[in-house]
């Protein structure tokens, strides 16, 4: 029984140490706030959903002109705006109007114009220096931020359009701004959109909560391109499964009906 006092005590210290450190750790819990989104629709929600083509085109209008400044998308090609509308040459035209950096002939560091084939131009040149430009943040790649984060399209259009006055007697950090659906509501990114950020080529008036949807829905497309496909598979699976579950009831009918008899 001796040897097994040395045990009891440290059974008991840990015992100890939880039922002490209980009422410590009780405000950690207490702090987490529970962000309720909101309910955006979006055409792609649902089984039947599908990508608003039109919008996707706005949003692309909206990360080239506003987004691209600070944000990568290092994961998209050019030639994938072929699944928002945009016509072969129009994405050929898109894609020369960027300059790509390659290796000349000479084996010394040269550009070239850019193909459909390559990938969306990162606006910094490394991590050092986008942390430089942004105060030291990091502005995130956005090629599949919207499966990224929790919400998702949801999640972007709020955080578009959350950005307000903080509540009296809430003190800000330096350099930071208020979004009441940013987690901890601090967010060092200033709000990138305002009415009429841009000028819409369809027409369209740009006002803040059509840019985040349209935005968003771009996000949406460019983080599952294939989404649209998936989903009619699925459908197409789920009809045959059907049709086969009632082959089967009506065989199993037929087969059992004899014994029955």
């Amino acid at each position: 029984m001796r040897n097994l006092n040395p045990i009891l005590n440290l059974l008991r210290g840990a015992m100890l140490g939880a039922l002490l450190s209980a009422p410590l750790a009780a405000p950690a819990f207490a702090a987490a706030e529970e962000i309720e989104l909101p309910d955006v629709a979006f055409s792609f929600k649902g089984p039947f959903g599908s990508i608003d083509k039109a919008a996707a085109q706005r949003g692309y209008q909206v990360y080239k002109e506003v987004c691209s400044n600070c944000h990568s998308m290092k994961q998209v090609y050019f030639r994938t705006l072929e699944g928002i509308g945009l016509s072969a040459a129009e994405i050929k035209t898109l894609a020369a109007s960027y300059d790509v950096p390659t290796i000349g002939d000479d084996g010394q560091p040269a550009e070239r114009k850019g193909l459909p084939s390559d990938k969306f131009k990162v606006p910094y040149a490394n991590e050092k220096a986008a942390r430089a430009a942004q105060n030291g943040a990091l502005p995130p790649d956005q090629s599949v931020i919207v499966k990224a984060r929790e919400g998702g399209a949801d999640y972007i259009y709020a955080l578009m359009t959350g950005y307000t006055e903080p509540p009296a007697g809430m003190k800000m950090a330096d350099g930071m701004n208020y979004n009441k659906y940013f987690p901890g509501h601090q967010i060092a990114m200033a709000a990138p959109l305002s009415e009429g950020r841009v000028e819409y080529t369809d027409g369209t008036k740009a006002t803040l909560p059509q840019m985040a949807k349209d935005v968003a829905t771009f996000l949406e497309f460019v983080a599952e391109p294939e989404m649209e496909q998936r989903k009619r598979m699925g459908i197409k699976i789920v009809l045959f499964l059907a049709m086969m579950t009632g082959l089967t009831y009506v065989v199993k009918r037929q087969i059992w009906s004899d014994v029955h008899h």
